[in-house]
C-alpha cells in the first residue's frame, strides 16, 4: 500500500480544465481507470483514465502495452505507482505530454463505459453491521446478530454474470413467495425489489491456490473501489433463503459504477479500524499494525430516487439517504481478503468483494428500503406526491460516492444508476 506521494498534492492542476472545478469527482488526485469507446461504435474497448468530463487513452498515450485490464490490475504495487506517477505527470499543468495527448482525450458524454474488467468470480460479504442489526430486528427481535457475525467476516458466492456498468435497466424479477398466512407458495412478479448500497472492493494480484494471502500482504492484493448497488427482491428472498442462503433473490442484476478508483487515489482517505472495547477484537490473522492505524476507507456514500413520474414531469433525483462506510462497515477489505483466502481459496485479478449494505446507525443513513420502511410498513413520501414501500416499475435508483478530508482534494466515485422495468417485455 502506498502513502501520500507528490501525485496527491492539492495544488496539483491539469491542463484538462474540468479536472481543476471544485468538487469535481475526477481532479488529478484521483485517475480512476475505466473501459469505454465512443458511443455507437462497434470497436473494442479501450482502457482509460478519467480526467475531469474527459478520458485520456492509455494506451494511445504509450502508458500500456494492452487494452487487458486485468492484466494492469494484476501488476505489483511498485508498478502501479509508477504509472500513476507518469499519468499525473503527463496530465499536469506545464505537461510536455500536453500536445499531444490532447488529442488522445474523448468526452465522457461521448463515450458508451463497459465493465471495467472482467469480472471471474463475486463474493459478497455482510460487513454492515448497523444494517445486519436493524434487519435482524425485523425477524429476530431478540438476537439481532447471529453470535458468528463479530467473529468472522460472512458471505456468500454471488453471480459475476449478472453484473453490468451505470444505466443498467432490468426487468422486475418473478419468482416463488409464500406470504405468512398462505398453505403453500405462489409464482410470480416480486413486490419487493430493493437496493443495496455497497462498495465494490476489485481484486488486483491474485494468489496461488492453497497460498493465502495474510492480512498483512492483503493490501498489496487490492486494486481498487467501485459502487455497488445489489439489487435484491426482498420478498423472494424470504422464502428461499434457507438453509443455504440468498439465490434467486439476488442473482438477476448487479449494477456498479464504471470506474475503479485506486488504492493509491485513496491513500489520503485512509482511517483508523477501531472496535468497541465490548466488542470481540479480530483474531490474530485478521490483525495487523496497518490495519489497525488505516484499514478504514472514509467514503462518503448518497442516494437518490427518480421515479418515473418524476423524470417526466423533470423533477430531479431526490436523496433518500447520506452516510459513510467509515462507519459502517465492521471488517476492512483487507481483512475480508485475508479470510477469503486463509483456507487455500485462490482470488484472481478482476474478482469482486462486495462490502454488504453500508447503513448508518440513524435510519437518514439506511442502506436500503427494507431498513428505511421498517420492512414495508412505514412508507416514504416523496416530494412529487408519490409513496414508496420498494422499488416499483419505473424507479431509477442512483449511488454516489465521494471523499473529503481537510488538506486532501476531494475525489469522487462517480454514481452507479439503474432502472427497474415492468416484467412483461
Amino acid at each position: 500500500m502506498s502513502l501520500t506521494n507528490e501525485t496527491h498534492t492539492p495544488s496539483l492542476r491539469s491542463w484538462v480544465e474540468s479536472a481543476n472545478v471544485c468538487n469535481a469527482d475526477f481532479p488529478i488526485q484521483n485517475l480512476p481507470f475505466g473501459r469505454y469507446r465512443f458511443v455507437g461504435s462497434d470497436e473494442g474497448f479501450k482502457i482509460g483514465v478519467a480526467i475531469g468530463d474527459q478520458i485520456l487513452d492509455l494506451h494511445g498515450a504509450g502508458l500500456i502495452d494492452s487494452h487487458d485490464m486485468n492484466a494492469l490490475m494484476a501488476l505489483d504495487a511498485g508498478e502501479r505507482l509508477h504509472l500513476r506517477r507518469a499519468i499525473s505527470q503527463g496530465l499536469a499543468h506545464g505537461s510536455s505530454k500536453q500536445q499531444a495527448w490532447s488529442k488522445l482525450v474523448t468526452p465522457q458524454c461521448e463515450s458508451e463505459m463497459a465493465v471495467p474488467c472482467q469480472i471471474g468470480d463475486y463474493t459478497d460479504f455482510y460487513t454492515g453491521i448497523h444494517h445486519a442489526t436493524s434487519v435482524g430486528k425485523l425477524f429476530r427481535p431478540d438476537l439481532p446478530l447471529m453470535p458468528n457475525y463479530k467473529w468472522v467476516p460472512i458471505g456468500y458466492h454471488g453471480r459475476a454474470s449478472s453484473i453490468r456498468v451505470s444505466g443498467q435497466t432490468f426487468r422486475r424479477p418473478q419468482g416463488q413467495t409464500k406470504a405468512p398466512d398462505a398453505a403453500q407458495p405462489s409464482f410470480g412478479s416480486s413486490r419487493r425489489v430493493d437496493y443495496e448500497l455497497e462498495l465494490g472492493y476489485f481484486v488486483g494480484r491474485g494468489n496461488e491456490l492453497g497460498q493465502p494471502v495474510s492480512i498483512e500482504g492483503a493490501e498489496d492484493h487490492f486494486f481498487g473501489v467501485t459502487l455497488l448497488n445489489d439489487w435484491s427482491a426482498r420478498d423472494i428472498q424470504a422464502w428461499e433463503y434457507q438453509p443455504l442462503g440468498p439465490f434467486l433473490s439476488k442473482n438477476f442484476a448487479s449494477t456498479i459504477s464504471p470506474w475503479l478508483v485506486t488504492t493509491e487515489a485513496l491513500a489520503p482517505f485512509r482511517a483508523p479500524f477501531v472496535r468497541p472495547d465490548c466488542d470481540p477484537q479480530p483474531l490474530p490473522y485478521l490483525d495487523s499494525e496497518f490495519n489497525r492505524k488505516a484499514g478504514v476507507l472514509d467514503i462518503t456514500l448518497e442516494v437518490l430516487v427518480q421515479t418515473q413520474r418524476m423524470a417526466e414531469s423533470g423533477i430531479a433525483p431526490e436523496r433518500l439517504t447520506l452516510g459513510g462506510a467509515r462507519t459502517a462497515a465492521y471488517w476492512t477489505a483487507a481483512q475480508l481478503i485475508a479470510h477469503h483466502t486463509v483456507n487455500g481459496c485462490n482470488l484472481q485479478s478482476g474478482d469482486l468483494l462486495g462490502s454488504g449494505t453500508l447503513s448508518g446507525p440513524v435510519q437518514n443513513e439506511a442502506g436500503s428500503l427494507l431498513e428505511l420502511t421498517e420492512g414495508g410498513k412505514k412508507p416514504i413520501r416523496l416530494t412529487s406526491g408519490e409513496q414508496r414501500t420498494f422499488l416499483e416499475d419505473g424507479d431509477t435508483l442512483i449511488l454516489r460516492g465521494w471523499c473529503e478530508r481537510p488538506g486532501a482534494t476531494r475525489i469522487g466515485l462517480g454514481e452507479a444508476r439503474g432502472t427497474v422495468l415492468p416484467h412483461e417485455v
